[in-house]
């Protein structure tokens, strides 16, 4: 048998290549035209909760709080009292020394006892005064008596009786720079003005305390068992929020765990922006050249806290429940066409019988964002395209039905 020469066997070759070629492409167009699925992304429509939540952050705060401060000037003699320690209304927390305002009260006593025995005095010469008066009268009615004598007599009464109100005013002045004094002296121990725990503790023993021009902040005291989150809102979702809608949130130091409550109030205002050199916490709605243009709303509410789990100033990531679906058909959000939005129309890709793709006509009700409520159109259990694993990401050309 003669061997063919080398061109022919080149064109053979040639000839194999293109045949093998088309044998892929053909094979490939087989595979997608009876099964275009394999090129899908696919899940199945199943049952689960939809939440439309309006997301903030907010800082815990105790619900009830009271910083201590001090009335008097002084040297902090003794400190009775440590950060976390609970105290009860009316417990002595700490002492100033109460030198200066014990000389001042020990003064104003001393004063008062002067003028009661000026006043007794005084008194005693009204009464003397008044006999003397009243025997010039007698003579004089007789014509007996002189009338300088009377007119003197008269002069000396009325006198004694000026000197006795006067000092009868200065005892009334007296006793009203005595309760002052007495008073100032009392603030020199500081007692808890409510039951709770100390969360800050600002003084140290010996330090000298000057309340001269504003009361100094010795301790703050702040009851635990409820606390208060104060929220920040953006301009854009504050519209949303309602009072009493519910809602949760969560904390960095206790994932997974969620604390519900209900809204309790909208400030009307957002916060003022910080001073030069301060924080107001958060954004602030200031208009001016470089000031932030975020405007932020505080919405409040409050919870329970009897085991002592949330602390002031922790972060809370707060969700305000909208509209809420539980064991609801769900749809994921990525499988979803617009068609109407205010309708709540869109279109899915489906997974057929046949194993060919088609598209259907759904209505949607919550949704999040990730996954929607299916109120028309789908049931449980039927299989969706979720995305396509083609190289421009769109459906195949073939086995596909509009």
């Amino acid at each position: 048998m003669t061997r063919p020469s080398p061109p022919a066997r080149r064109r053979y070759r040639v000839v194999l290549a293109i045949g093998v070629v088309l044998a892929g492409f053909a094979s490939a167009a087989l595979l997608g035209r009876s099964d275009p699925a394999q090129s899908a992304d696919q899940t199945a429509i199943g049952r689960g909760t939809v939440e439309d939540t309006v997301t903030a952050l907010g800082k815990i705060q105790p619900r009830a709080y009271v910083d201590v401060g001090a009335q008097v000037s002084g040297q902090l003699m003794r400190l009775h009292v440590k950060v976390g320690q609970m105290v009860r209304e009316g417990d002595l927390l700490a002492e100033i020394d109460p030198a200066l305002q014990q000389a001042k009260v020990e003064a104003g006593r001393a004063e008062r006892a002067r003028l009661t025995a000026l006043l007794d005095e005084l008194r005693a010469r009204a009464d003397f005064a008044q006999a003397q008066l009243a025997r010039q009268t007698a003579l004089r009615r007789v014509e007996a008596g002189r009338g300088e004598a009377y007119d003197q007599a008269r002069m000396e009464a009325r006198t004694a009786a000026a000197q006795v109100d006067a000092t009868l005013a200065q005892i009334r002045q007296t006793d009203s720079t005595l309760q002052a004094d007495e008073a100032q002296l009392g603030y020199t121990r500081i007692y808890a003005p409510m039951s709770g725990t100390l969360i800050a503790v600002d003084a140290r023993q010996g330090q000298t305390i000057n309340s001269t021009y504003e009361a100094p902040v010795l301790m703050r005291i702040a009851d635990l068992s409820a606390m208060t989150v104060w929220t920040q809102v953006s301009e854009a979702d504050v519209t949303r929020l309602t009072d009493g809608m519910p809602l949760y949130f969560t904390t960095l130091g206790h994932p997974g765990r969620r604390w519900t409550a209900r809204l309790q109030q909208i400030l009307p205002a957002p916060p003022k922006p910080a001073t030069s050199g301060g924080s107001n916490g958060g954004a602030s709605s200031g208009g001016g050249t470089g000031a932030s243009t975020v405007v932020l709303y505080t919405a409040l509410f409050e919870v329970a806290n009897e085991r002592g789990e949330l602390r002031p100033e922790m972060t809370a990531q707060v969700f305000f429940v909208a509209a809420e679906a539980r064991d609801a058909l769900t749809v994921p959000v990525a499988a979803l066409t617009a068609k109407d939005e205010a309708a709540g129309l869109h279109t899915v890709a489906m997974i057929g019988p046949d194993g060919a793709v088609e598209t259907r006509e759904v209505r949607v009700g919550v949704r999040d964002r990730f996954n929607a409520q299916v109120l028309h159109g789908l049931a449980e259990g039927e299989r969706i395209v979720t995305g396509w694993r083609t190289d421009d990401g769109r459906p195949p050309r073939v086995g596909f039905r509009l």
